[in-house]
């Protein structure tokens, strides 16, 4: 298993490939757009068919575009092995199904994606698996939540809407004295930042679609970790529910992945220079950034963590229906939905029920993409002043 463990060395291994004569020494792996792989002799092809995570039978099981792809993530996470999906919902469902027969039991981080909590609590409850919903920022909630049938211990740090962290060394060693898989989706700091497996952690998963593609083009995902366990996704999962990622995105991914820790490190530094402008905004009551010192958890995220993205939210006092206003007027800033891509994004809705700041009435996620961070913040500024001076128009009416 290679392991990178200074930035230097993934400035590397993402722009660097050995010369490969099989392709004429192409500088770009070429796609495969085929669907089978024919052979010169029938016992060849029982061979391949006996080992298809090595041989190329059949796309649905194994096709050299993708698994060009899937090499280079594992390496950069530091796995034996990798499994590119989809989309991350098909990397996410796979993985949980991989690890769970009826009457087992689930502990997930209550903060956790919002279609991965319904597939745990309305999907996989229809076979008789049982979720429980924790604090992941409680070592001691997560161990007071495990039950004898639990197998699966399912983590999201940071989490994407309040980014909230797990002690993620803590968890794992908990969970594999108790013999239970623990699975994260690591996806807001892919493995530039993080590397859950050199932690302890099973299976890591990652949007594709997010900071790995980078371009918002790309729908994908992936799953990370031992050959047993990923081995057991890719004979499984993987080939009976058919979520599989195409060749050609496949492709598109792999040119992306090449500037990924360049794009990373405009991401970190620009978002970190917006979360700290809007912790100064009046209409701000706090943010949440982990790279931030006002972080909770900043002394957890520094420890486990080798930098930031540009994804984070912030609480305000203010209506939804003000803050989406607000978000109206902003020039740089697109409504929608997903993150990563160069594009800087906006959402505002309801803080969720038991969640934020006293007085927190507005949620507020930003993505920070690759515009000019004083470009933004000015934006930010000139909006507000907008909204602002509207909302005291209307005041004065009343």
């Amino acid at each position: 298993m290679h392991k990178i463990n200074q930035r230097e060395n993934l400035h590397t291994s993402v722009a660097h490939d050995p010369y490969d004569g099989r392709h004429h020494g192409a500088i770009h792996i070429p796609i495969y757009q085929t669907s089978l792989f024919s052979f010169d002799s029938y016992e060849r092809f029982m061979q391949a068919h006996a080992d298809e995570h090595q041989q190329h039978v059949y796309s649905r099981g194994n096709n050299p575009t993708v698994r060009f792809l899937e090499d280079k993530l594992a390496e950069l996470e530091g796995a034996e092995m990798s499994k590119c999906f989809a989309s991350g919902m098909a990397a996410i469902s796979a993985t949980i199904l991989s690890n769970l027969q009826a009457g087992d039991h689930v502990v997930c981080v209550d903060q956790a994606y919002g279609p991965t909590r319904h597939f745990l609590e309305h999907y996989v409850s229809r076979f008789q698996i049982e979720t429980t919903f924790v604090d992941g920022s409680s070592l001691e909630a997560i161990e007071a939540a495990l039950q004898p049938n639990t197998k699966l211990l399912y983590l999201e740090s940071p989490s994407t809407m309040l980014f909230q962290l797990q002690d993620l060394a803590a968890c794992a060693k908990l969970a594999r004295s108790r013999g239970i898989v623990t699975a994260i989706d690591g996806t807001w700091a892919t493995p530039v930042f993080q590397r859950p497996l050199e932690l302890g952690v099973d299976l890591v998963i990652h949007s594709i679609t997010k900071y790995i593609s980078g371009q918002s083009d790309s729908v994908g995902g992936v799953v990370s970790g031992s050959k047993e366990l990923v081995g057991r996704i890719a004979s499984g999962e993987y080939m009976l529910l058919g979520g599989i990622m195409s060749a050609h995105t496949a492709a598109q991914v792999e040119r992306c992945l090449r500037t990924l820790p360049l794009r990373l490190e405009r991401h970190e530094r620009s978002g970190l220079k917006v979360a700290e402008h809007l912790c100064r905004q009046p209409y701000v009551l706090r943010v949440n950034h982990p790279g931030l010192p006002s972080h909770p958890q900043y002394e957890l995220a520094k420890r486990q963590m080798d930098g930031t993205s540009g994804l984070f939210s912030f609480e305000s006092a203010e209506s939804p229906e003000t803050m989406r206003a607000w978000s109206d007027r902003l020039r740089y800033f697109k409504i929608g939905v997903s993150w990563g891509g160069f594009e800087s994004l906006i959402t505002a809705n309801p803080v969720p029920t038991g969640y934020g700041a006293p007085g927190a009435r507005s949620l507020v996620r930003l993505h920070v993409g690759l515009e000019s961070a004083d470009d933004l913040i000015r934006d930010l500024d000139e909006a507000w002043e907008q909204t602002a001076a509207e909302a005291a128009a209307e005041r004065s009416e009343q």
